[in-house]
């Protein structure tokens, strides 16, 4: 059972903070040192101080990001820049967003939930994490006793338990309603009907929620729990720490859209670079196309031609291939069989349709050579979801070599997670993200 209720959450006070799309942030994991440091420069009050902080050359165990952030919190409630909300809510989300030209909007619920371990079979992660992420994430909840951000879950929603919800939100004006930096509309409504409450908690009952972004916030979440235990004894049933707080989104709504996660290697060497195509050969079928880093427009050249070649064939399992100090670039496609032919049991059947272990298992950790320990490392390893950001970093020779990939589906994150297995890291980016700052939550109890 997935017991979701309504939460007294903070919201940033309008009648302090005018501008909403001033004090708001895409999740911490997706924001560059450079795009932190400008939030920074906002806002004095951008959320970016309390769920990314940022370092100093003088911090130590007593004065570092997370004890500021601690401290801002405090500060910000009590000069009623954060308002507690007097009764408890659901919060209905809206963000309206160009896909392909076409607006699409994509509603979410934020709401508390219960956590429950994976081995449950309630609560359902689909990828692998970081373990330095969540050290330093049950570092920032230690500190601050807080949610700044809500975890991302996907649900199935056949009776449309959502659009009872949203015919609801619609009759009233919302609470916040601003546009972000990327042009996207953005609307929250409170849900305090405890009768809507109820139909929310009773329609969940026996669904399962499947983790799409936020895995490293939901083992946190999990751990600090286990922490709080450690330091007090066991937790009351109702004690804060025993919930998180979560956006959950139905997998039926047409908003809900998955962009690919690409690769960038930052260093490699050369003799690994020099014989790659040799050693894929026997696996893969290779298009080769001219690219001049240097031409103009090259970079935006290659993503359509790129693009075309990727999507010629849906089916096939297909990775661009770009190389510092390259003229050319690849389109790698599978051969048919390889898979099975060459892990045979050792990988499930669900895991094997997925371009992200063909990635891993097969060119990563077969052709790199690549071990647990560089999988699992961030300097190494960089993603982005927007090719042209991966190409421009090719041709500026900031990577030794880049991977785009086709996005991942829906029905595979489900199906992935129904069977109890795990993706690797970084296997989905759900666009947009879930802004932090819309909503906080204490873990503090009254």
């Amino acid at each position: 059972m997935a017991e979701i209720a309504p939460f007294r959450g903070i919201l940033y006070n309008p009648e302090k903070i005018k501008i909403l799309s001033e004090v708001v942030t895409p999740p911490y994991d997706v924001i560059s040192d450079a795009e932190r440091d400008a939030f920074y420069a906002r806002h004095p009050n951008n959320v970016i101080r309390l769920d990314k902080g940022r370092p100093r050359d003088t911090d130590t165990k007593t004065e570092n990001t997370h004890t500021r952030a601690a401290a801002y919190f405090q500060n910000w409630l009590q000069q009623a820049i954060l308002k507690q909300d007097a009764e408890p809510a659901l919060y209905l989300t809206a963000v309206t967003f160009p896909m392909e030209k076409t607006p699409q909007t994509r509603f979410g619920l934020i709401a508390r939930v219960r956590l429950e371990p994976f081995d449950k079979g309630i609560i359902l992660p689909h990828e692998t994490t970081f373990s330095k992420v969540k050290t330093e994430r049950l570092a920032l909840i230690k500190a601050c006793h807080a949610n700044f951000s809500q975890i991302f879950s996907i649900f199935s929603d056949p009776e449309n338990i959502l659009g009872q919800v949203i015919r609801h939100a619609e009759t009233r004006a919302p609470a916040f309603d601003f546009t972000d930096d990327d042009h996207h509309h953005h609307r929250l409504w409170r849900i305090t009907d405890p009768m809507l409450h109820q139909a929310v908690a009773d329609a969940f009952y026996e669904k399962k929620l499947f983790i799409a972004d936020g895995h490293h916030r939901y083992e946190t979440a999990l751990n600090y729990r286990a922490w709080l235990t450690a330091q007090n004894g066991p937790l009351d049933s109702s004690h804060p720490a025993n919930f998180t707080m979560m956006y959950l989104c139905a997998v039926q709504d047409p908003g809900l859209v998955i962009l690919p996660t690409h690769r960038l290697i930052k260093t490699l060497p050369q003799t690994t670079m020099d014989h790659f195509f040799e050693k894929a050969g026997p696996w893969f079928d290779i298009e080769t196309f001219p690219f001049d880093p240097q031409a103009p427009q090259a970079p935006e050249t290659a993503v359509k031609t790129l693009t075309q070649a990727m999507t010629a064939d849906i089916k096939a399992h297909k990775f661009g291939i770009f190389m510092k100090n390259s003229r050319r670039f690849h389109v790698l496609c599978l051969k048919s069989g390889i898979m099975d032919k060459t892990f045979a049991n050792d990988i499930a059947g669900p895991l094997k349709e997925l371009d992200v272990i063909v990635l891993t298992r097969l060119i990563f950790a077969k052709i790199l050579d690549f071990d647990e320990q560089m999988l699992d490392d961030h300097d190494l390893i960089n993603f982005t979801s927007k090719t042209g950001d991966a190409v421009r970093a090719i041709a500026a020779g900031s990577h030794d070599m880049a991977f785009i990939l086709n996005p991942t589906t829906n029905a595979q994150v489900t199906r992935v997670a129904e069977k109890g297995l795990i993706m690797p890291r970084k296997s989905t980016y759900y666009f947009p993200k879930a802004l932090s700052g819309m909503v906080m939550r204490s873990l503090t109890p009254p």
